[in-house]
């Protein structure tokens, strides 16, 4: 495991890791944040290939 450390607001580490979807480039790191957990399952699903961007677009047209 790696472990880097971060100041992560208390709100987003409060939500349920359920309902988070997580990625990660070499410097950047993004949480979206989904109503329930079937929704967060079916992003994952859905974006498995994509890229930050595209999964953005997808999420906002999606889940937003």
């Amino acid at each position: 495991m790696i472990c880097i450390k971060a100041k992560i607001p208390e709100e987003i580490y409060n939500i349920d890791d359920e309902l988070k979807a997580i990625y990660h480039s070499k410097d950047t790191v993004c949480i979206w944040v989904f109503k329930t957990r079937e929704n967060r399952n079916k992003f994952m699903d859905e974006t498995i290939v994509m890229k930050k961007d595209d999964r953005q677009n997808h999420f906002d047209n999606f889940y937003k």
